[in-house]
């Protein structure tokens, strides 16, 4: 993928010349909701002309060469919607998050599931939990957003792997996937944060028990470190766990750092959750905000390097989202998450100074535009101006006994049999071709960079 952030910044170069007046930054005042509201409005409309789901011959949700970047798509505008009111986009949001839920109403549709890792699948779940928790109306003729993110669940749990490593998540589903012998802390700490969640909606203790599990499991696998609050990005099951790839992406920090404010909430005040919370959120500041950028958020790994793919340019928006909605869960650290947004939300006004048309960049820190331009740079600066709204609207995600209605369904994706790794169908040559574009840079970087990352937590 690397050579695809390649073509992305010569494009923007291309496009830099060519224009001899830039626009000004967005003229962003942090403190002022409507002038909030007013650079979240400049950012999702940037984000919303890569998306053509709701044109003819299109189809909704989808992007051919990255399915999963689809939910983060939905999830910023679930927010932009929740937090600024506006309901421009709400439509493309509904047919979006109903038409890629496949049959069985979990995520599994049959356009991509021969080629899906579980992280993939997770992250639509949790478009489908944050739709349930932000009280996005259900459709009348589709499955409830609560079913849906149950369905991801009971599907996921399935997978739950002991052939190795004691257990936890595969990061692939299937076994011709170029990283099926992986296990890695976005597929474990994933589904940490949504069964939390869950268990918080619902109250239901099996949620609960199952978040526990993985917590557990993680802390006791190369992944996750409870001294350090070392967080690694993968483990392999060759040797049985026993290494780890300790490359440092924030989005691994930000999902068990969410999971654990949900545990924390779901407890009412969990000494040891408030602790892992903790842990993980100062963690993250001192990894991905560094002094020497004025405390900016910061992708460390690919960032200064400019070789940031398309993933990697969506981590910090997520985490941003995180964030806010740990400062509203863990009230006790709201005061130190707002400063950092507010930093990093200025600092990303003034990196959308291209194209006479605001065009956001990637490297904040350099507080002006640096040349990149993609649907994903607007995703993250939509993230991160929608997590400053918490300044103005400060309630918590709802459940179902504080005005939560989404429909609940705990048996929802129990008839997907093509769901587990079980009952496989016949693999083609484009489901292994399908399988491999999109795994296979992964694995190789992971490889990589293992050959120089000192192992241990």
């Amino acid at each position: 993928m690397y050579f695809r952030s390649l073509g992305r910044w010569l494009k923007g170069l291309v496009l830099t010349l060519l224009i001899s007046n830039p626009a000004s930054a967005i003229d962003l005042d942090i403190s002022d909701e409507q002038s909030v509201k007013d650079a979240a409005s400049t950012t999702v409309y940037a984000m919303m002309t890569y998306y053509h789901g709701n044109e003819t011959g299109h189809i909704p949700g989808a992007f051919a060469s990255k399915w999963w970047e689809g939910s983060a798509l939905f999830l910023a505008l679930l927010q932009y919607w929740h937090f600024t009111g506006d309901t421009t986009y709400n439509d493309e949001l509904r047919v979006g998050l109903q038409w890629q839920s496949g049959s069985d109403g979990d995520y599994m549709p049959s356009n991509y599931s021969s080629y899906l890792g579980n992280d993939d699948q997770m992250f639509w779940g949790l478009a489908a939990m944050t739709a349930a928790e932000l009280k996005f109306a259900d459709v009348s003729d589709g499955f409830s957003w609560l079913s849906l993110a149950q369905g991801v669940f009971n599907t996921q749990i399935k997978r739950w792997d002991t052939s190795a490593c004691d257990g936890g998540m595969r990061w692939q589903i299937w076994p011709y996937e170029s990283g099926y012998t992986m296990k890695n802390s976005i597929s474990n700490g994933g589904l940490f944060q949504l069964s939390a969640r869950l268990a918080r909606y619902t109250n239901d203790e099996t949620y609960a028990t199952w978040a526990r599990k993985i917590w557990n499991w993680s802390l006791s696998s190369p992944l996750l470190n409870s001294s350090t609050w070392n967080v690694a990005d993968s483990t392999n099951m060759d040797n049985d766990c026993a290494t780890q790839g300790n490359t440092q992406w924030s989005y691994n920090y930000g999902t068990y750092m969410m999971g654990a404010a949900y545990m924390y909430n779901y407890t009412n005040g969990s000494s040891d959750w408030l602790s892992a919370v903790d842990g993980l959120m100062n963690k993250t500041f001192d990894q991905f905000f560094p002094d020497s950028n004025g405390g900016i958020f910061e992708e460390v790994v690919c960032e200064p390097s400019e070789s940031c793919n398309d993933n990697e340019i969506l981590f910090k928006g997520l985490v941003s989202s995180w964030l806010s909605f740990t400062a509203l869960l863990v009230p006790s650290t709201y005061s130190t998450i707002l400063p950092k947004l507010q930093a990093s939300g200025q600092a990303a006004a003034k990196s959308c100074t291209g194209h006479n048309n605001n065009t956001c960049g990637v490297r904040w820190y350099q507080s002006e535009y640096d040349g990149w331009i993609g649907m994903e740079e607007e995703i993250s600066a939509t993230n991160i101006f929608v997590a400053n709204m918490i300044q103005f609207q400060s309630s918590a995600p709802v459940t179902s006994t504080t005005g939560g209605n989404s429909s609940s369904d705990p048996t929802a994706g129990e008839n997907d049999t093509s769901s587990s790794t079980e009952t496989q169908k016949a693999i083609t040559t484009g489901d292994k071709a399908g399988a491999g574009i999109l795994t296979v840079v992964f694995v190789a970087g992971w490889v990589g960079l293992m050959s120089w990352t000192v192992l241990g937590g």
